[in-house]
């Protein structure tokens, strides 16, 4: 994972998180282990972490930490600096609901719902997914249940092909929640291990089409009861605060499970990751870091935390 979150192979090195501190929060480490220079260097550690998409819950629980480090002397130098941090990055992404395991159930197929924006990039993460579990030597299905665009139709099952998974899908403009029910179906006398379901792009603020959601969640249900049984949020990590936004409404009309961000590879703003597992106590599953079928990272919390300030 190291290298690969936050900047792709070869693109223009950015300054990393962890200099931008450097250069404007640890001015005089020695006054900040003394006591007499901390406020004014904390309060610019706090500006840096807000401006990387930390969300001010995050942010203001990282200083705190910081800053009572400090305080007690066991913050010396610049390295026991990026240390403590790092540990408080870590720490916050495994506290509360924050296992990033995906666990099949132990009989029948796995039932994963995939849920959230137009752009976010679902499509393609369960093009990426659909090959991560077949490494594991999972069969899978894919369920096409965006009949709104035949677009996505078509993508899904040209990765379908590509990854060696079945696939079912409607005809543009059928009744999602019937693919959706379909696909279940089909997963189960097939014997598949995993289905995963994807559903339209929908605003989250576009009541109507959070209703239709609601009724493919309860449809999958009622063809095998306790199913889905993950249902992952999918994030744009470029888009910062608004990412909390729209987790928030999805986890007010569905029980969001896990967490997937996308497009991480392309900003330096990866403290949104934190941001939106505070806000959900939702664990982050998986990070997408680019284009290729293999682009997709299983959530490694002390990985990340390394990579998010060192990128």
């Amino acid at each position: 994972m190291a290298g690969r979150i936050l900047r792709r192979a070869g693109d223009v090195p950015t300054r990393s998180l962890w200099t931008k501190i450097k250069d404007v929060a640890l001015s005089d480490v020695a006054a900040i282990a003394r006591g007499g220079a901390i406020q004014g260097s904390l309060e610019n550690l706090e500006q840096i972490l807000l401006e990387a998409d930390f969300g001010v819950p995050a942010t203001m629980r990282l200083v705190a930490e910081i800053e009572g480090q400090a305080r007690r002397g066991f913050i010396k130098t610049q390295e026991q600096f990026l240390n403590a941090l790092e540990k408080a990055i870590e720490s916050s992404l495994r506290a509360g609901n924050s296992d990033p395991r995906f666990v099949p159930t132990a009989s029948g197929p796995t039932v994963v719902l995939v849920v959230g924006v137009n752009g976010a990039g679902k499509t393609t993460f369960i093009g990426k997914f659909s090959d991560f579990l077949k490494a594991k030597k999972m069969s899978v299905l894919v369920g096409a249940a965006d009949t709104f665009r035949a677009g996505a139709i078509d993508q899904l099952r040209a990765w379908s092909e590509r990854t060696g998974a079945d696939f079912v899908g409607g005809k543009p403009g059928s009744d999602p929640a019937a693919v959706a029910f379909d696909a279940v179906d089909a997963g189960i006398s097939r014997g598949k291990d995993v289905v995963v379901v994807d559903t339209a792009g929908r605003l989250h603020t576009s009541g109507s089409l959070m209703d239709e959601m609601k009724k493919i969640d309860r449809v999958i249900g009622k063809r095998l009861p306790g199913a889905p049984h993950e249902t992952l949020l999918v994030l744009d990590g470029t888009i910062g605060q608004n990412a909390v936004v729209q987790a928030k409404t999805f986890a007010e009309a569905i029980p969001i499970t896990g967490l997937v961000i996308t497009k991480v590879d392309g900003t330096a703003k990866g403290g949104i990751v934190l941001a939106v597992h505070d806000a959900l106590n939702v664990p982050v599953k998986f990070i997408g870091t680019g284009e290729k079928a293999t682009d997709l990272e299983a959530f490694d919390p002390k990985a990340f935390a390394h990579e998010v300030l060192e990128g």
